[in-house]
């Protein structure tokens, strides 16, 4: 266990706060949550990468879960309900004025959002608007200090089947979805070196993309599922195979993630390496609808959430 999760739960929420301010001016004021936790492995010196990557294991449901991803979320929420951060529309999170004027050297998550936000949070329990009432189930089994474990909406819980079948798939049908997959993003397998997925150090597939200029380039690809985060020896490794077919671009798919050492890695040199961890790749299955129903449903604002 991540020595980080012995320090206090809402502690830890604390010092998150201003490392989110601090990576939303970072990346333009505006950013996804999926943006922000990369901007935190990569550069945070008070968040440890072990801590946000670290999965336990419900006792209620016996389903995997990232403590780091419950912090996140209410630090983020205090941030709203204290004025320096908007939510525009889901998934995103942005800098109010309030927000990029702040003094991050002087920032005090008590006396600056806590104070502000914690009226909002109560007056939202009073009339039982909070939705499916995460505040109140929050502060009971911190109370208890215990971890929780957070409910995804229905919204979000497809991504999370879709990585556990994708890990469970047989060796020839996880073949066919990389196939299909790479295919949507334009590049033209070459059958001869095909997709062949055994540990002897090569590479998984080779292929062809060409731009809207005509030019075309020589693509390799590795798709692996892994329960851990990827590291940097597996890129080095790559990046061999890649030389030995003459490949100008580096495709590196994985089921989990990728370390800070792995990411580094995959941008040295002159051929950057393009990483597609498991949240992207449930991005890219959204977005090329491959084997998925697009399902409508609808989000409360927080119009209906607060009392003025």
């Amino acid at each position: 266990m991540p020595e980080f999760m012995n320090v206090p739960l809402l502690e830890r929420e604390d010092r998150i706060m201003p490392e989110v301010i601090r990576c939303l001016l970072s990346l333009g004021g505006e950013a996804s949550k999926k943006e922000i936790v990369k901007e935190l492995i990569l550069t945070s010196e008070t968040i440890p990468e072990d801590y946000i990557e670290y999965t336990r294991v419900s006792k209620q449901s016996g389903k995997s879960y990232k403590p780091f991803n419950f912090q996140f979320n209410f630090a983020v929420k205090n941030l709203e309900y204290a004025g320096y951060v908007t939510i525009p529309k889901r998934g995103i999170i942005k800098l109010t004025d309030k927000g990029q004027s702040t003094n991050l050297e002087s920032f005090n998550s008590d006396e600056m959002v806590r104070q502000l936000s914690e009226p909002v949070f109560e007056a939202n329990r009073k009339k039982k608007l909070e939705v499916n009432n995460l505040q109140n189930e929050y502060e009971n089994e911190a109370g208890k200090n215990e971890e929780i474990e957070f409910d995804n909406s229905p919204v979000d819980t497809w991504r999370d089947v879709l990585i556990e079948a994708l890990k469970v798939m047989s060796p020839k049908k996880f073949e066919l979805f990389c196939r299909r997959l790479v295919k949507q993003m334009g590049v033209e397998i070459d059958t001869k070196i095909g997709v062949q997925f055994v540990a002897d150090g090569g590479l998984d597939g080779f292929g062809y993309i060409t731009s809207d200029e005509f030019r075309t380039t020589r693509v390799a690809i590795q798709a692996k599922r892994w329960e851990g985060s990827v590291s940097s020896p597996e890129i080095d490794k790559f990046r061999g195979s890649m030389d030995k077919h003459n490949a100008e671009f580096g495709v590196f798919i994985t089921t989990s993630s990728f370390t800070k050492n792995a990411i580094e890695a995959s941008r040295i040199g002159t051929r950057v390496i393009t990483l597609i961890d498991g949240d992207t790749i449930c991005d890219l299955v959204a977005k090329y609808e491959l084997e998925v129903t697009p399902v409508m449903t609808y989000e409360l604002n927080d119009f209906y959430l607060t009392e003025e």
